[in-house]
C-alpha cells in the first residue's frame, strides 16, 4: 500500500500471547489496525492447580497468526515487530528442546503457566527465610513467579541439577 501524498507506508506487527490464545495485529504508521488474527493455544489441567502448555504450539501459533496479518503486504514495509507474553515458564535443555513438566513424562507439554500453584510449599519456605532480596519484589514472592517454580522443579527431579547450578 502506499500513501497518496506520502509514498509507501509503514507497518508494524504486534503479537500477543496470552493464557489461551495468540493474537497478531498490524498496524500502519498512523496507527490503524489494518489486520488482526487470533489462534487459540492448547492449556493442559492435568491436576489441580496444574497448567501447562507446550512452546511449539505456541510458536505455531505466533507464525501462523503473524503470517495471516501480513498476508498481501510487501515484508518491506515492515518496519517493526513486537512481542508480548504472560510470564511463564519454559523448560528446555541445553540443546533447547522440550522437556517435561509433568508426572507423564510428555515433553510437549514443557510450560508451567503463570496461574500454576504446584509451588505452593516452595513459595512459603521462600517467604519464610525473609530474605533482603525479597524487599526486589515486594516484601514476598507470588507462587507464579518463577523462582518457586523452579524449586519445585528441581525438588521433583525434573530437572538436572546441572542446570539448576548453571554448569
Amino acid at each position: 500500500m502506499q500513501s497518496e501524498s506520502m509514498g509507501p507506508v509503514n507497518y508494524y506487527v504486534g503479537i500477543d500471547v496470552g493464557t489461551a490464545s495468540v493474537r497478531a495485529a498490524l498496524v500502519d504508521q498512523f496507527g490503524t489496525v489494518m489486520a488482526y488474527a487470533d489462534q487459540q493455544i492448547q492449556v493442559w489441567a492435568p491436576q489441580p492447580d496444574h497448567y501447562e502448555q507446550s512452546s511449539d504450539d505456541i510458536w505455531a501459533a505466533c507464525c501462523t497468526v503473524t503470517k495471516k496479518v501480513i498476508q498481501g503486504i510487501d515484508i518491506g514495509q515492515i518496519h517493526g515487530v513486537g512481542f508480548d507474553a504472560t510470564c511463564s515458564l519454559v523448560v528446555l535443555d541445553n540443546n533447547f528442546h522440550p522437556l517435561a513438566v509433568n508426572s507423564e513424562g510428555d515433553c510437549n507439554r514443557n510450560i508451567i503457566l503463570w496461574m500454576d500453584h504446584r509451588a505452593s510449599d516452595q513459595v512459603a519456605r521462600i517467604n519464610g527465610t525473609r530474605h533482603s532480596v525479597l524487599s526486589c519484589v515486594g516484601g514476598v514472592m507470588s507462587v507464579e513467579m518463577q523462582p518457586p517454580k523452579l524449586l519445585w522443579l528441581k525438588e521433583e527431579d525434573y530437572i538436572d541439577q546441572d542446570l539448576v547450578s548453571g554448569q
